[in-house]
C-alpha cells in the first residue's frame, strides 16, 4: 500500500518515498544530485523517463525531509563500510593497490 504525498511522490509501506509511476526512489535522484551536483535539467538527461516536474518534486521532498533522508544515507553508508570491512582482500584489489603504489613512487 502506498500513501500519496502529492501527485508526484508516494510513500510505500516501508516508508520509502518513490516518484509516482516511475519505479524510481526519491533518494536515487538525491544521491545523483549530491554526487554530481547536476541541475534538474542535467538530471533529466540522466533519467529521461522522469519529467522535470518529477525531478523537482523529488528534490523538494528531499529538502522538506532532509534530516530524515540524510540520516538514512548515513546509515546506509555505515552498513556498506561494515560489509566492505568484512570482505577479504580480493586479488584484483591487491593488484590495483600495487599499481597505485607503483605510480605514486614514480611521481
Amino acid at each position: 500500500m502506498f500513501a500519496v504525498i502529492n501527485s508526484l511522490i508516494e510513500i510505500d509501506e516501508k516508508g520509502v518515498p518513490w516518484i509516482s509511476g516511475a519505479n524510481t526512489k526519491v533518494i536515487e535522484v538525491v544521491l545523483d544530485k549530491m554526487a554530481h551536483g547536476s541541475s534538474p535539467e542535467e538530471m533529466h538527461l540522466q533519467y529521461p523517463h522522469l519529467s522535470l516536474a518529477q525531478i523537482h518534486a523529488a528534490l523538494s521532498y528531499y529538502y522538506e525531509h532532509q534530516a530524515e533522508l540524510d540520516a538514512d544515507i548515513e546509515c546506509w553508508d555505515r552498513e556498506v563500510e561494515a560489509l566492505r570491512a568484512e570482505q577479504p582482500d580480493s586479488p584484483l584489489r591487491q593488484r590495483l593497490r600495487a599499481l597505485k603504489h607503483e605510480r605514486s613512487t614514480l611521481l
